[in-house]
């Protein structure tokens, strides 16, 4: 699986376009804004967008999908339905962000723990992984051991938890049952910031070894 990382939105989103080497088939992960930087990072790639995956309904990872799928005619899958309520809401997120002006949105498919996503010869297993916002999901490849993890666990910190039906503890139990499980050797590109791996996070990450070491 090839990656690229296009930084958008204010908040330095990193919203990722991924592909398959073998079919050139590829997706979008969270792309919140700045729809024109997106669509020129596609075009400098040789590939066939067939995708746009949301893992949750926070207007900096979702503000574009809507345009992106509309211009290039593809899908948008994801979130899980628990973040209804966040992507009914997205004009009234843009108004308190402030940032561009965003209908509601409704996706083509939500997603659900356990489902697969097939993008070419590339298979994305969802975990679902509350806690930032309750419908929120990750994406895991585990061929290529790399994970697109979203809001829930960045490089050296974790996933907000003062939004309307956000849970800290739901949260922490969503990383240690879920993400830390699938081995310290994973990589993971997170909403915000630079890429790490559950391995280094285990063990450095201050908002998870006070909760690991009682364990």
């Amino acid at each position: 699986m090839k990656y690229y990382i296009i930084p958008v939105t204010s908040f330095n989103q990193n919203c990722s376009l991924i592909w398959c080497e073998k079919t050139r088939q590829a997706a979008l992960v969270d792309p919140g804004g700045n729809a024109r930087k997106i669509k020129r990072a596609v075009s400098q790639q040789e590939i066939r967008l067939s995708q746009i995956l949301l893992t949750h309904g926070h207007l900096d990872h979702v503000g574009a999908a809507a345009e992106l799928a509309e211009y290039y005619q593809v899908p948008i899958l994801g979130p899980n339905k628990d973040d209804t309520f966040w992507l009914r809401d997205l004009p009234l997120q843009a108004r308190m962000f402030g940032l561009e002006k965003c209908a509601p949105l409704t996706p083509t498919q939500w997603l659900s723990e356990g489902d697969e996503i097939k993008i070419g010869k590339i298979i994305l297993k969802v975990l679902h992984c509350p806690g930032h916002t309750p419908g929120h999901i990750v994406f895991i490849n585990h061929k290529a051991r790399i994970a697109l993890v979203g809001d829930v666990l960045f490089n050296g910190s974790i996933g907000r938890s003062d939004f309307p039906r956000s849970n800290h503890q739901t949260l922490i139990n969503a990383i240690y049952t879920q993400l830390l499980p699938q081995g310290d050797d994973i990589s993971f590109i997170p909403g915000h910031g630079s890429m790490s791996n559950f391995g280094y996070e285990r063990k450095t990450n201050a908002f998870l070894h006070t909760v690991l070491s009682i364990r």
